[in-house]
């Protein structure tokens, strides 16, 4: 959000001067300064960024797409790559650079083939005149108690 009020104090500094744009949008003088003093930096930052970006993908792909972000920091380390594991993350996070999840999700609802469907009483009319008129639900990720105990606990 700041990054664009800075780059529209640099777009209109000569028509309305920068004390009266920093003033209007609320942003110090000296944070705007920063900003430009810092222009070269961040651009270096973000070449570096990119390609780092194109090496995590290059690892990524000789992988069959398997690989994550730890997988990935530990061969860049390996290749003699000083890098962080939260920048990785960060770079494979914005450019939707995914591992495979091996994980099975876990199934909470195991429906009876046998069991005979329930009717459906309203006939997927869900619209209602006044309140308490219609309620429906779907609570069959709740557990039922184990036969001849209390409901209460």
């Amino acid at each position: 959000m700041r990054a664009r009020r800075w780059d529209f104090i640099s777009a209109n500094a000569e028509d309305f001067g920068v004390q009266r744009l920093c003033r209007i949008l609320g942003v110090s003088r000296s944070g705007y300064y920063r900003r430009c003093a810092g222009a070269e930096t961040r651009t270096a930052r973000q070449a570096e960024d990119d390609a780092l970006a194109t090496e995590i993908q290059k690892i990524h792909a000789e992988h069959r797409e398997a690989y994550g972000v730890r997988r990935i920091h530990t061969e860049l380390r390996a290749g003699g790559r000083a890098v962080n594991r939260k920048r990785v993350a960060r770079l494979m996070r914005e450019r939707w650079v995914t591992g495979r999840h091996l994980r099975r999700r876990k199934r909470t609802t195991i429906p009876d083939p046998i069991a005979p469907p329930v009717p459906d009483l309203i006939e997927r009319d869900f619209t209602a005149e006044r309140l308490d008129e219609r309620w429906c639900g779907d609570i069959t990720y709740i557990r039922p108690p184990a036969p001849g105990s209390s409901w209460l606990l």
